[in-house]
């Protein structure tokens, strides 16, 4: 496997990622970096961190996890972006900062199990592990600050239905990763 090939596998495992980041930057009052380049570590960081575990569980578990895994990312947008509309529909100062660490890792676990299969499969390729993630991880990074950035752009914009469009992206998000497992959606 080239290093062209795992950048586009890269690019097609952060596009969860950049989509969940921008439902972030549309939650945000105003733009920080210093929060885009956190959302970006902890995107990144997972996306990197999956396909090493898979690689190492290699086929022990991997009827197992490929069983399950869209149903977990499903559960888990599905909590955090109810959540999202519920707020939006509450009183003034309705935009809320979900960069907590306990939200942030549950958003970057739920967008990167579908890495977690691809490292499996790394590992029946042969393929240099170590460029594999950086180039998956740095991939997502970037991707996941872009998204935060353009997320706030429109958010700055359209305040109380940018945490509620957020919430549904969230929610839509989690359907089509469930639909496309369970064979309903094909892409």
């Amino acid at each position: 496997m080239t290093t062209p090939d795992i950048f586009i596998i890269a690019l097609g495992l952060s596009m969860d990622a950049f989509a969940v980041a921008i439902s972030i930057g549309l939650s945000m009052w105003k733009m920080s970096y210093k929060r885009a380049v956190l959302t970006g570590l902890f995107f990144g960081g997972f996306q990197a961190l999956m396909p090493v575990l898979g690689f190492f569980l290699g086929t022990q578990f991997k009827d197992y996890v490929t069983s399950i895994d869209h149903w977990i990312a499903f559960l888990l947008l599905l909590a955090i972006g109810l959540k999202m509309i519920h707020e939006s529909r509450q009183e003034e100062n309705r935009m809320k900062d979900y960069l907590t660490l306990r939200s942030l890792t549950v958003l970057a676990v739920a967008t990167s199990i579908d890495a977690l299969a691809v490292g499996v499969t790394l590992a029946f390729l042969s393929v240099n592990i170590i460029n594999a993630v950086a180039i998956i991880g740095i991939t997502t990074f970037f991707l996941s600050i872009a998204g935060v950035k353009i997320g706030n752009v429109f958010g700055a914009r359209y305040k109380s239905k940018a945490e509620l469009a957020g919430g549904a992206i969230l929610i839509l998000i989690g359907l089509r990763i469930l639909l496309e497992h369970l064979g309903v959606l094909s892409l």
